[in-house]
């Protein structure tokens, strides 16, 4: 049996989940922040590396998340200036988190054909 294809979904989920772990990586060594790294950072490492065995139930988890994430950026943003750009990106790949995250369930619900 050929196993089915990974959906394009997945792969921009687990990306930018990665892209969220460079991102706090950034963000929290340059400020020495060493606990806000683990407690940021940690989550969507795990989700990115249980993506592959557990899709469904990480991808709502990851979504999950992502609306702390969300609420975080727009949060840090707003608060403090000097850390604007690095919450923008945060809030704009939290959006990224959500859709793709929700993108198999959307079509199948919505669309034609069957979901990947």
């Amino acid at each position: 049996m050929i196993p089915a294809a990974v959906p394009t979904s997945r792969w921009v989920l687990r990306l930018a989940l990665l892209a969220l772990v460079l991102l706090y990586s950034t963000w929290y060594v340059l400020d020495s922040q060493w606990v806000a790294l683990g407690v940021f950072a940690l989550p969507p490492l795990l989700l990115a590396l249980a993506l592959p065995r557990g899709g469904r139930r990480a991808a709502f988890w990851a979504g999950l998340l992502a609306l702390a994430w969300f609420s975080h950026g727009v949060m840090v943003a707003w608060s403090r200036p000097s850390e604007r750009w690095f919450a923008l990106l945060e809030t704009a790949l939290a959006l990224v988190i959500v859709f793709a995250a929700s993108a198999p369930g959307l079509q199948a619900r919505f669309g034609r054909g069957r979901a990947h």
